[in-house]
């Protein structure tokens, strides 16, 4: 009897569907959404501090003002981050209450 198995184009068997664990997933959205909130809270503090260094310091303002730019650039993606992996782990909850378990 021949084997019912999908074969890929090499003639070898496809892989089964992958199971996703979703509490896992959601956990992961979480700790990453976290990382993400802690780096634009830090990115943030670092463009105001160098804000204030921009002030005390004319000599080095230029510079100053260069890395209070990037601070807040890093503090901006950082906080866009937090906000996508905050909708990821909504999206894995709302699977996992739901029962899928296939993604």
């Amino acid at each position: 009897m021949a084997a019912h198995h999908k074969s890929t184009a090499a003639g070898e068997a496809a892989e089964p569907a992958k199971v996703t664990d979703w509490r896992k997933e959601e956990k992961h959205h979480k700790h990453m959404e976290q990382l993400a909130q802690l780096g634009a809270v830090a990115a943030g503090a670092y463009a105001v501090h160098e804000k204030h260094k921009a002030k005390k310091d004319p000599d080095h303002a230029h510079s100053h003002k260069i890395k209070e730019g990037v601070a807040a650039a890093v503090a901006i993606g950082s906080a866009g981050f937090a906000f996508h992996e905050h909708h990821e782990k909504k999206d894995a909850k709302k699977h996992r209450r739901h029962g899928h378990y296939a993604h």
